[in-house]
């Protein structure tokens, strides 16, 4: 038994194949840069996803999932919440509200131009979030960070969880319901990615924390059993609709 026990402990460990904590913390906090690369690459991505979105074309969509930075941000925080370096949760915090605020601005121009009026399938899919979307959430976020956190960085895995989780369409989905006043639409698109951050940055710290990431700064032992109780009030508080809305899905 115990050597079962042992044979099992070794093909699920993170420890035997992980990057040295410095490579880590090189890797994540340079993929959460807001820089003025990242930033055009992130237009060009919220134009992107809002034609597909417009256009009701899924490998558009996929495209613009595929190249958007704001993933690099959420894991950068989770980094930042682990190691507890209260300047890099500042700045990818500020970083990552000038990224959404971006999407949602410009994805709300091009609405406001585009021809097409009426909301297409792909659309209407991004408004209404289930508990299916924070399952597909948590593992994204397990396999991403699992994926950048190795000694040989597994190319496949990150645009995999990109377009698993899908960022950046419900971004352009409430620039959509901005410009034409569809503040449904907008709470629905809103909500789910919410639940898509929250639950891909919950993942990361909880990868990161078994990792042992250093701390650079320091919590006393009721700081840490708050910290843990905040998150998991929050967790049920941002899940809790989701269970609501499945049910309503099903019993429709």
């Amino acid at each position: 038994m115990n050597e079962l026990r042992q044979v099992l402990k070794r093909l699920f460990s993170l420890h035997e194949d992980a990057a040295a904590h410095e490579e880590i913390r090189e890797r994540i906090i340079s993929g959460g840069q807001v820089s003025g690369t990242n930033m055009c690459v992130l237009i060009c991505a919220i134009m992107i996803a809002s034609v597909g979105l417009n256009t009701g074309s899924t490998a558009v969509i996929i495209g613009a999932m595929l190249i958007s930075p704001i993933m690099g941000s959420i894991l950068a925080l989770a980094f930042g919440t682990v190691s507890v370096d209260h300047s890099q949760i500042r700045r990818n915090f500020y970083g990552f509200i000038i990224q959404v605020t971006v999407s949602v601005c410009v994805s709300a121009v091009y609405f406001l131009l585009s021809p097409i009026n009426a909301p297409s399938s792909e659309l209407l899919a991004r408004t209404q979030p289930t508990f299916f979307d924070v399952i597909v959430a948590v593992a994204g976020g397990f396999a991403g960070i699992i994926g950048t956190t190795r000694k040989e960085k597994t190319g496949n895995i990150i645009p995999g969880v990109a377009i698993a989780t899908a960022l950046m369409p419900p971004l352009c989905t409430c620039g959509y319901s901005i410009a034409h006043a569809n503040w449904h639409m907008l709470a629905g698109a809103g909500y789910l990615f919410i639940v898509n951050t929250y639950f891909i940055y919950l993942s990361a710290a909880v990868i990161l924390s078994v990792l042992s990431i250093p701390k650079v700064g320091k919590l006393t032992e009721k700081q840490w059993k708050r910290l843990k109780l905040k998150m998991i009030r929050n967790t049920i508080i941002i899940a809790v609709p989701s269970v609501f809305l499945t049910y309503l899905m099903i019993i429709d």
